[in-house]
């Protein structure tokens, strides 16, 4: 009786689903509304890259003249500073015992000196000279030269463990403002290029818009053109942007994605433009849809390149 009965119901279901599965798979795909519409662009022929919100001084990565443990920090973020104004200060308490040590021994070598020259004011004043030989004299004379040496080294040494100390304080380069603080008090500050810079500095009284133009598209590129920047996410924030410079070298194109097998797949023109920093609120380091206004195929020559800035 299951036999009978049973297998020929399941097999019913069976189409029956399948059926239904085809039937929903073959509906059309409705598309997915935009979190936000593309940018309305007025140009008729333009040219769209990538744009990254940098400084005007560019984005400075701070590093430290010596290597050490960090004792203060003397900024935090968003900090507007002065060139010349401390930024951190390591541990100096070994320098500092240094430095005593050779100011005692600059004392050490100028009371040294001090007697020497004594001793050959007596030499030199004696009147009867079989009282003391040429010889002798002469010995008096370099010895107090040797000790005037020894003394301007011993001053030479306690003005290196001066600069010393003052190296274990990095100080701004730039009247700017703190991007970023990655060093805390007790943290270990190493020398050279850190891949986290330990502080990031840079100018933002107007911002840089550093675009990425396609290698295909550099020829269509004239300085001095138009130019729009938009803000991702909502294309009513834009501004007009102003050109000031192109990187003369073409660089290849990073695209991250965190794989082991990035490949780079083009190069690309860097071009840098500008815009008042109270135009937009954006920050260093967000990204922004840039176009162009383009020249056509027929100037394509090399009129444009001769343009303010070139």
């Amino acid at each position: 009786m299951i036999r009978k009965y049973l297998l020929p119901l399941l097999a019913i279901i069976g189409l029956i689903l399948a059926a239904w599965m085809v039937k929903q798979g073959s509906r059309p795909v409705v598309p997915a509304t935009p979190v936000a519409d593309p940018p309305r662009v007025t140009f008729e022929n333009k040219i769209s890259g990538a744009g990254i919100v940098e400084a005007s001084t560019r984005n400075i990565a701070i590093g430290s003249h010596v290597s050490g443990i960090v004792q203060r920090v003397h900024v935090r973020v968003a900090q507007k500073v002065r060139a010349g104004d401390p930024l951190f200060t390591l541990d100096d308490r070994a320098q500092k015992a240094d430095l005593g040590i050779r100011e005692a021994r600059v004392m050490e070598e100028a009371a040294n000196l001090k007697d020497l020259e004594a001793q050959l004011k007596v030499a030199e004043n004696v009147k009867d000279q079989r009282a003391i030989s040429v010889d002798d004299l002469n010995k008096r004379r370099f010895a107090v030269q040797v000790a005037e040496a020894r003394l301007v080294s011993a001053k030479a040494e306690v003005e290196a463990a001066k600069v010393g100390i003052e190296l274990l304080t990095v100080r701004s380069p730039i009247d700017g403002e703190v991007l970023q603080v990655n060093i805390r008090p007790g943290e270990f500050a190493p020398t050279g290029m850190a891949e986290v810079p330990l502080i990031l500095l840079g100018n933002l009284d107007r911002l840089h818009v550093r675009v990425d133009i396609d290698e295909n598209d550099a020829w269509r590129f004239q300085p001095g053109a138009s130019a729009v920047a938009y803000v991702r996410g909502n294309p009513e924030l834009k501004t007009d942007l102003r050109f000031e410079y192109i990187e003369k070298y073409v660089v290849p194109k990073r695209s991250l994605t965190g794989e082991s097998t990035e490949r780079v797949d083009t190069r690309v023109m860097q071009v840098v433009y500008s815009f008042d920093r109270g135009n937009l609120s954006v920050f260093p380091g967000q990204l922004m849809d840039v176009f162009i206004e383009a020249r056509t195929a027929d100037h394509q020559g090399s009129e444009g390149y001769k343009k303010k800035g070139q």
